[in-house]
């Protein structure tokens, strides 16, 4: 979503960087191409006047001036300040202390807001808890069916309600608050009516869901594809209903970026998770200043290890740890690394979480296509057990045969031979080996 802000910030960074003192003249520069930049990522105008009126005060600081390196330290103000303008620091999701906690999801139709009941459900399981599923809709009792059948496909419990009941709203909605302690539920999520617009009917529907069940949280879900319409809804919401907290949908889209960076200022309310997929699992924890990192090209390494922990197999991963040290790392290695980043996603989604410099820059800079991975694999298959053993005695007739087995052309043979041969420098070069080590023990 933040490509192009990024590529346009990343361009400022440069520009600092290539002077070599900072001045009143090329900081208006600087501050003139992160107004663009940001203005043309759809943050709203307002916010955008702050930050950069932030930084001008901070940048232009006599110690930033007289410091070895001002260009690093202008650097560091605009990633605190776009951590700030994204909420500062990572906010978890309130649980009741006294079970059920009660998670009350809103938002306009079509924002994702029922698919994000589900992934919020999956996502509560993994802490070992025992969602329950509900659609509460007065007008539209139909709804329910879609998040009944996204509570069947991840095998969890789904409390129906018949039209009858919803004829009596307040009797039902106790009801499924009496249902829910007995069973010992935890936590409730509710999702309610949703509507192409906000008016006051939906919004007396939702107090009346507020004042019964006493939500722990009152969550926004906005659809950041939306950018600004996004953010004036949950404004909406907000003073309307109050709110806690917001999920972002779709931030897997090439939308402006604008929403994520001007709803936290303009609500008041943490962004707390991320949608980045379809599947029920492409929910995640929003971190700020992981976000600003990002943005920034400096990578973001902690959630790609966080991804790796979810997926990791920790006898694999000694295993592989022990064969880098020792230098034996083969191409079978190789082809069961493939199976695991297949396993956590999307190739070109998790090179986003790597630093744009440094020994990832022309890793970061290929255009990835996820079925190079099966490519890959289907290459290594069709070679001899020594072949994968040892790469090096490959010569032509082999790769002749290789591709003809594999049945793609001799320059794919080529190209994951020699791509195989750069991971194992890099590895060498930096400290993937101490982060391998570090995976399986921190789980």
């Amino acid at each position: 979503m933040f490509d192009q802000l990024s590529s346009r910030l990343q361009k400022v960074m440069k520009y600092l960087r290539g002077e070599g003192k900072i001045t009143e003249k090329n900081m208006a520069e600087a501050l003139r191409m992160i107004r663009l930049a940001l203005l043309e990522a759809d943050v709203n105008y307002r916010v955008v006047k702050d930050i950069i009126e932030r930084i001008r005060a901070k940048a232009l600081n006599q110690e930033v001036l007289d410091s070895l390196t001002p260009a690093q330290q202008v650097i560091k103000i605009v990633r605190d300040e776009l951590t700030a303008i994204l909420g500062e620091e990572e906010k978890p999701l309130r649980f009741a202390g006294q079970p059920p906690t009660i998670l009350m999801l809103v938002g306009l139709q079509g924002s994702g807001k029922t698919t994000s009941c589900g992934k919020l459900a999956r996502w509560a399981t993994g802490l070992h808890k025992n969602p329950l599923l509900v659609s509460f809709d007065l007008k539209r009792p139909a709804a329910q069916d879609q998040l009944k059948m996204i509570a069947s496909q991840l095998h969890l419990p789904f409390y129906e309600m018949s039209r009858e009941e919803m004829n009596v709203p307040e009797r039902a909605l106790k009801e499924l608050l009496s249902f829910t302690k007995n069973r010992g539920h935890d936590p409730l999520i509710v999702d309610t009516a949703g509507r192409l617009h906000i008016d006051e009917e939906l919004m007396a529907e939702l107090r009346l869901v507020k004042d019964i069940l006493q939500p722990a949280e009152i969550i926004y879900v906005g659809d950041s594809m939306t950018g600004q319409d996004a953010v004036r809804s949950a404004q909406a919401f907000e003073e309307k209903i109050g709110l806690t907290s917001v999920i972002l949908t779709k931030l897997d889209g090439d939308a402006r970026g604008g929403a994520a960076l001007s709803i936290v200022s303009v609500t008041g309310r943490p962004i707390k998770f991320v949608g980045t997929g379809e599947k029920f699992d492409k929910l995640e924890v929003f971190h700020p200043d992981r976000m600003a990192s990002r943005i920034l090209g400096m990578g973001d390494i902690l959630s790609l290890i966080e991804k790796a922990e979810e997926e990791a197999d920790i006898k694999e991963a000694e295993e592989m740890t022990r064969k880098l040290a020792k230098d034996e790392f083969s191409l079978d290695d190789f082809r069961k690394q493939l199976r695991q980043i297949k396993k956590m996603g999307s190739l070109s989604q998790l090179l986003k979480h790597l630093p744009s410099g440094g020994i990832f820059k022309n890793i970061s800079a290929v255009e990835m296509d996820d079925r190079k991975i099966l490519h890959f694999e289907a290459i290594i298959n069709s070679m001899t057990p020594r072949e994968r053993e040892d790469p090096r005695i490959i010569d032509g007739r082999r790769r002749s045969r290789i591709s003809r087995g594999s049945g793609r052309p001799v320059y794919e043979v080529n190209q994951l031979l020699k791509q195989f041969s750069e991971m194992k420098k890099m590895m060498k070069k930096s400290n993937f080996k101490k982060i391998l080590t570090t995976i399986p023990r921190s789980r």
